[in-house]
């Protein structure tokens, strides 16, 4: 079967800034610098497009600085969008306008019930057709159990125990089938055993990477973009035959975030070259 073409999903910033606190990133008396905000975020965007993905945009929204953030937006699997619950209510907003995006697109939307939390692609991440999901901090386990279920893949649920690494995504990045970039003291005792029995190859990051949030990274075929300055992450990469492309996103990290929450893979987390065929 061809491959086909990564499509990504993401939301200028025009609106974005540090309005609220809701993580130990975020500083309003700090802010951020909006103008360099763009433009990190327009090298992202370009960046992506040069490698040949499809990059659609969501419209941004006066008073929802964090819709840049377009991985908490869901999970896409197939054809099914699988719309996130917010625990903090400042992004509840931001709901109904991805949606609206995906209804429009022609895909099937699904909510969750009310009592349970799910921060989509931020807390929930394929690495072969295993899907792993962080809980505690944002997303509950129970959430990541009801998505399994909808999808019809095994589950192997990941307890996030330092407030910095609050989403999955900001600790755990797998690139292809058995490999997966790791900061361990973001989890639990238990989840550093699960994710050891398996996945093979392990990138783990020191403190120094982690910090820049060089789990955050995009990855498209063989191809991975991270924040600048991940020396050490660099060369593990290169070191497995990776092209590596280092993008300036610190606007983004005082809201802690970076490139992949700058993004969201509408044809599917499981469509990424590391997923191979799943059966549903």
């Amino acid at each position: 079967m061809p491959a086909r073409q990564p499509w990504l999903l993401m939301c200028p910033p025009d609106h974005y800034g540090i309005e609220y606190e809701i993580n130990p990133w975020m500083s309003r008396s700090r802010g951020a610098d909006r103008a360099r905000a763009i433009r990190q975020w327009r090298g992202l965007y370009e960046t992506l497009l040069g490698l040949g993905a499809k990059v659609s945009l969501v419209d941004p929204v006066p008073g929802l600085p964090d819709m840049v953030f377009t991985a908490n937006a869901g999970l896409m699997f197939q054809n099914i969008f699988v719309s996130s619950r917010f625990r903090p209510q400042v992004r509840a907003g931001e709901t109904p306008y991805f949606d609206q995006w995906f209804e429009s697109a022609g895909f099937a939307v699904h909510r969750l019930k009310n009592d349970m939390f799910f921060e989509g692609a931020g807390d929930a991440l394929f690495c072969g057709p295993i899907l792993f999901g962080g809980y505690r901090i944002r997303s509950d386990a129970r959430s990541h159990q009801h998505v399994a279920t909808l999808c019809r893949c095994e589950v192997l649920p990941l307890e996030l125990v330092d407030p910095r690494f609050y989403h999955l995504d900001t600790c755990f990045c797998p690139i292809e089938a058995g490999a997966a970039i790791w900061f361990p003291p973001a989890f639990d005792s238990y989840g550093q055993q699960v994710i050891r029995q398996n996945v093979r190859d392990l990138i783990e990051l020191g403190d120094d990477d982690a910090l820049r949030f060089g789990c955050n990274a995009v990855i498209v075929g063989r191809t991975i973009t991270i924040p600048a300055g991940c020396s050490s992450l660099r060369t593990a990469l290169e070191s497995r035959r990776f092209t590596v492309h280092e993008l300036e996103l610190d606007e983004f990290l005082k809201a802690g975030g970076s490139a992949k929450c700058l993004t969201l893979r509408v044809d599917g987390e499981e469509a990424a070259s590391w997923a191979g065929e799943l059966v549903v």
